[in-house]
């Protein structure tokens, strides 16, 4: 061990579950290489030597993947490096390589400026403390150091044969489905998954291409899914999925163009989980709504909400032994028959494998399922040094009312009306709102209450859920 020249990260790369920036300004290469530094360090002084290494899409990716290898391998680590690929294909080779670490250079969903790094070590997650760790032996220069090796691996037939795996059930009637992959990192195994998949399918933007010209790749936002619908209903297709730029979270749509949200897909994965682990653990993230705990419970689970955010969800899976979670951003994570990671890809494999077996359609899932009304996850700009402090001023507030509240992350409100939320995004500068009522009447009570907190806490709009209104 050494101590050399530090190197101090912008404070808001340092994120709750990865390090994320914006190229050229907050986020350079030689950001990749000390992460790469710092990141091999925590490595090695856990006792790994191995370092699995992939990259999405964007064109950041290229400079900044090479920097962060050459920084881990100055630590003395072995890099095996995957190339491009979605963000699941990276853990995939972490399982089926046994390194000991993996790093993925990814923006994830962000706009094509943004890039980032997603992190495991010795099996888990690398977030919160642990990220800011990183931090600390960057800026303090106390790096290990060494000459390791690199190797260069093709792995994505294996993955691939290990999605189609997951079908190993009689396909008597094969369905058309159409798959966005947004221009995202998803786009070459989806291609090559699907030549080897039974039934018609029809592919939208699998070009790999960072500047995303088709539609932003975030399948939470209804508006990027028109292309899909349209497909859908172009096709006669039985349902359509999509991808967001790293290919780890899934959007769905049925037969006649209607989302299926993520707490909705889970409802769904829940049912068919259960039957064969009865009384399991299902997770889901604070944003879900109550319908999907109270199908959970009636299905015989033991329905838990925990904190958003992906490394979170996978720590609490762990501790819980679910064999299943998700978040309504499309995460969905299966400890049961896979890895516990998130992978949109399999999750669509995985769902492609219910409704073979399944009596019923994903539009009669869909209509199965219990009403509520509800408002799309609302993001409303406030500034990453005010996000936190203004949750909890609407903590405080309501600690002094008989409101039921549960502050597992930021603060979700119980009433007679329903539910409604607000809390601090760990991946952007805004705050994230949602309600859920049984009524438009009960919803549009809640939606008041949401605006007069705000309202208190300084923030100006007569109506943040309106389209435009958190801005």
């Amino acid at each position: 061990m050494t101590a050399s020249d530090g190197h101090k990260f912008d404070p808001s790369m340092l994120r709750e579950y990865d390090v994320r920036g914006v190229v050229g300004k907050t986020l350079h290469a030689e950001d990749a290489h000390a992460l790469g530094r710092a990141f091999g360090t925590m490595v090695r002084r856990s006792g790994g030597q191995r370092v699995a290494v992939g990259r999405d899409g964007r064109l950041s990716s290229p400079e900044l993947a090479d920097a962060l290898v050459k920084g881990i391998r100055a630590t003395g680590c072995d890099v095996l490096r995957i190339g491009r690929g979605p963000t699941p294909m990276l853990y995939f080779t972490v399982y089926n390589q046994k390194t000991d670490a993996g790093i993925m250079v990814t923006g994830s969903h962000n706009p094509p400026d943004y890039n980032g790094f997603k992190m495991l070590n010795a099996g888990k997650s690398v977030f919160g403390e642990a990220i800011q760790e990183l931090g600390k032996i960057a800026e303090n220069g106390d790096f290990e150091v060494g000459a390791g090796g690199l190797d260069d691996i093709d792995i994505e037939e294996r993955y691939v044969d290990r999605l189609v795996e997951e079908l190993d059930v009689d396909v008597a009637k094969p369905m058309t489905i159409v798959w966005d992959c947004g221009n995202g990192a998803a786009g070459d195994v989806v291609r090559r998954l699907t030549e080897k998949l039974p039934g018609t399918h029809h592919l939208l933007f699998d070009e790999i291409d960072g500047n995303f010209p088709n539609h932003h790749p975030d399948p939470t936002v209804e508006a990027n899914l028109v292309d899909l619908k349209a497909a859908v209903a172009k096709h006669n297709a039985d349902w359509g999925v999509a991808f967001d730029g790293d290919g780890d979270r899934i959007g769905v749509v049925d037969g006649q163009g209607r989302v299926l949200w993520g707490d909705q897909l889970l409802q769904i994965y829940a049912a068919d989980v259960l039957e064969r682990v009865p009384g399991g653990a299902i997770i889901a993230d604070v944003k879900a709504s109550q319908t999907l705990f109270d199908e959970v419970t009636r299905l015989g689970g033991k329905a838990i909400m925990w904190k958003t955010g992906h490394s979170l969800i996978k720590t609490k899976m762990i501790e819980e032994k679910a064999p299943i979670a998700g978040e309504m951003s499309g995460h969905i994570f299966f400890a049961e028959r896979y890895y516990g990671y998130d992978d949109a890809t399999y999750a669509a494999v995985r769902l492609y494998r219910i409704l073979v077996q399944s009596a019923k359609s994903l539009d009669a899932w869909r209509d199965a399922m219990p009403v509520a009304v509800n408002t799309p996850e609302t993001r409303i700009e406030c500034p990453d040094d005010r996000k936190f402090a203004l949750i909890e001023e609407v903590r405080d507030r309501l600690a002094g009312t008989d409101a039921e509240v549960d502050g597992i992350d930021g603060v979700r409100v119980k009433s007679d009306d329903g539910w409604w939320l607000l809390r601090a995004s760990n991946t952007q500068p805004a705050i994230v709102a949602r309600c859920e009522a049984a009524d438009d009447a009960g919803l549009e009570r809640l939606k008041a209450q949401v605006t007069a907190q705000l309202q208190k806490s300084g923030l100006q709009s007569d109506d943040f859920f309106a389209p435009g209104g958190g801005h």
